[in-house]
C-alpha cells in the first residue's frame, strides 16, 4: 500500500477522535494499525515494526493468539455479558479466581475485578479506607507512594503517580497524597553514612510517615519495578525493609504489580524477587494480554476477614466487575502463562535483551545507564556521564532516538531521557537482536 492510505486514516481521526494524552501535533505523524502477528504490529501501509512495549506492556502473548480469541468467542456465544454485582456471578470470574488464588501471594486469596489498572488503583484506596474504618482507626486514610511511580490518572490514581507532567492540567489534587524519592539505583543520593542505598532510600517511608503521623497513613502503594517512570528496578534490600517499616507502623503495603504481574519481570509477580508479601495487590494489563479490559485488586486474608465479619457492605461498584468474557480470556491466558512458562520465558529473553544493549552501547559517552529486570529494559541517556547531567527535557533526546527507531521498524515509548523496551514474551532471538541492533543505530543517529 502506499503512504496515503495512513494519511488517509488519521485525517478522518483527527476529525472525531481524542486520544489518551492526546496532542494534535504529535499525532499528526501518528501511525494506523491494521494488523497483529506475534511480536509485530502492521500499520495500514501494509509496514511491519517490532513492537517494542508490548502494546503498553501488556500484549505479553502477542497478537493473533488462537486460544485467547476462542476463549473470548466461546463465551461471547455462551453468555456476553452479566452483573457481578453482589448477588449475581459467573463461572468464569469464579475460576478467575481461583486461578489467581494459586499463584499469587499466599495470604492473597480474595479479588475484585475492575476494567484497568487506574479503576484498581482507586480500588486499592477505598479497600484501604474501608478497612481502616471497621479497625477503628477512621483517620487512617492517607497514601504514600513514589516518585516516577505510575498508578494510572483517575483522580484519585492521579494523585498517587508520582509524575508530575500529569498534575498541572486537572489541579488541586487531592488532599492526603505524599510522595517520597524513588529508590532509582542510578540517581538516588544516600545521606553519609547510610547503611546502604536500598535501606536509605526504603527509610524515606519511615521519615513520611513520622512526619505524616502514622495513625494518619491508610496505605504505601509501590510498582516492584517503577515501569513508566523509566523502567527502575530496585536495590535487592529495599522492598524488604519497606515491608519491614509497613508492618512497624500499621500501614497497609500495596504491591503495584499492572507491569510486573504475570511474568513480566521473570516471576510471576514482582515482589517474588525479594520474597516479599504485600497486603494488596493490584493488576491489569497481562492478565488478559490486552485481549480485553480487566484489571483487579487481590486483598489478604486479614482484610477479607476484616470485611466478612463486620456484615457491612462495601459501597463500590464497577458495571464491568468480573466480566464473563473479560474474566474468560483471563482464565486461557492464565493457562497459556503456565503452561508456556513465561516467568521463565522472560527471564532468559530479558538477560540477552539487557546484555545485548549493553554490549551495544555501554560505552556511548551519552548512555549513562543501562538497566532492566525480566523483558523490561531501559536505555538512559545523559548530557555528561561523568557528571550524569541530564540533557534538556526540551531536547527531547529519547523521542527522538524513538522517532529513529520507528524509521527502523521498531515502535516503543520513551520519557524525555530514557528509551524503554519490554517486548511480547513470545518474542523470538532473532528479534530480540534486532531491537537490539536498532537501539543501537538510532541512538548513534541522535547522538553520534
Amino acid at each position: 500500500m502506499s503512504n496515503d492510505a495512513e494519511a488517509a486514516l488519521l485525517d478522518r481521526d483527527n476529525a472525531h477522535l481524542l486520544h489518551p494524552l492526546h496532542s494534535h501535533a504529535v499525532h499528526a505523524t501518528g501511525k494506523v494499525w491494521v494488523g497483529g502477528e506475534g511480536a509485530f504490529l502492521v500499520d495500514a501501509n501494509g509496514d511491519r515494526y517490532i513492537d517494542g512495549l508490548s502494546g503498553l506492556w501488556n500484549n505479553t502473548a502477542g497478537n493473533g493468539c488462537r486460544e485467547l480469541v476462542e476463549a473470548g468467542s466461546k463465551q461471547l456465544a455462551e453468555m456476553a455479558y452479566a452483573s457481578g454485582y453482589s448477588g449475581s456471578t459467573n463461572p468464569r470470574a469464579i475460576e478467575l479466581a481461583e486461578k489467581l488464588a494459586r499463584i499469587t501471594y499466599p495470604n492473597i486469596n480474595h479479588f475484585f475485578f475492575t476494567s484497568g489498572g487506574g479503576e484498581a488503583t482507586d480500588s486499592n484506596i477505598k479497600m484501604a479506607r474501608y478497612y481502616w474504618k471497621l479497625k477503628g482507626q477512621p483517620e487512617k486514610t492517607k497514601v504514600i507512594s513514589r516518585i516516577w511511580g505510575y498508578h494510572g490518572v483517575t483522580l484519585a490514581a492521579m494523585c498517587a503517580t508520582g509524575m508530575s507532567i500529569y498534575w498541572p492540567m486537572f489541579e488541586p489534587r487531592m488532599p492526603g497524597f505524599v510522595h517520597i524519592p524513588s529508590p532509582y539505583p542510578y540517581r538516588y543520593e544516600a545521606p553519609e553514612g547510610a547503611e546502604s542505598q536500598g535501606i536509605a532510600a526504603a527509610d524515606e517511608l519511615e521519615k513520611a510517615i513520622l512526619a505524616e503521623g502514622p495513625e494518619t497513613v491508610a496505605m504505601f502503594i509501590a510498582e516492584p519495578v517503577q515501569g513508566g517512570g523509566g523502567v527502575i528496578p530496585p536495590q535487592p534490600d529495599y522492598f524488604p525493609r519497606i515491608r519491614e517499616i509497613c508492618t512497624k507502623y500499621d500501614v497497609l503495603m500495596v504491591s503495584d504489580e499492572v507491569i510486573t504481574g504475570f511474568g513480566r519481570t521473570g516471576k510471576m509477580f514482582g515482589l517474588q524477587h525479594w520474597d516479599v508479601e504485600p497486603d494488596m495487590i493490584q493488576y491489569a494489563k497481562a492478565i488478559t494480554s490486552g485481549y480485553f479490559s480487566l484489571g483487579g485488586i487481590g486483598i489478604s486474608d486479614e482484610i477479607a476477614n476484616t470485611m466478612h465479619e463486620s456484615g457491612k457492605p462495601w459501597m463500590h461498584a464497577y458495571t464491568y466487575s468480573a466480566h464473563p468474557t473479560g474474566c474468560a480470556i483471563g482464565c486461557a491466558m492464565m493457562d497459556l502463562i503456565e503452561r508456556e512458562d513465561f516467568p521463565g520465558q522472560a527471564a532468559a529473553k530479558g538477560k540477552r535483551l539487557l546484555v545485548g544493549l549493553k554490549d551495544a552501547l555501554a560505552d556511548h559517552p551519552n548512555v549513562g545507564d543501562i538497566r532492566g529486570l525480566g523483558l523490561m529494559c531501559a536505555v538512559e541517556y545523559v548530557k555528561d556521564r561523568a557528571t550524569k547531567e541530564s540533557f534538556d527535557p526540551a531536547d527531547g533526546i529519547a523521542a527522538k532516538i524513538n522517532a529513529e527507531a520507528v524509521a527502523r521498524g521498531l515502535f516503543s515509548r520513551s520519557r524525555p531521557d530514557v528509551f524503554m523496551v519490554a517486548p511480547p514474551i513470545i518474542i523470538d532471538d532473532e528479534t530480540i537482536d534486532q531491537m537490539v541492533e536498532i537501539t543501537a543505530e538510532s541512538t548513534r543517529a541522535v547522538l553520534g
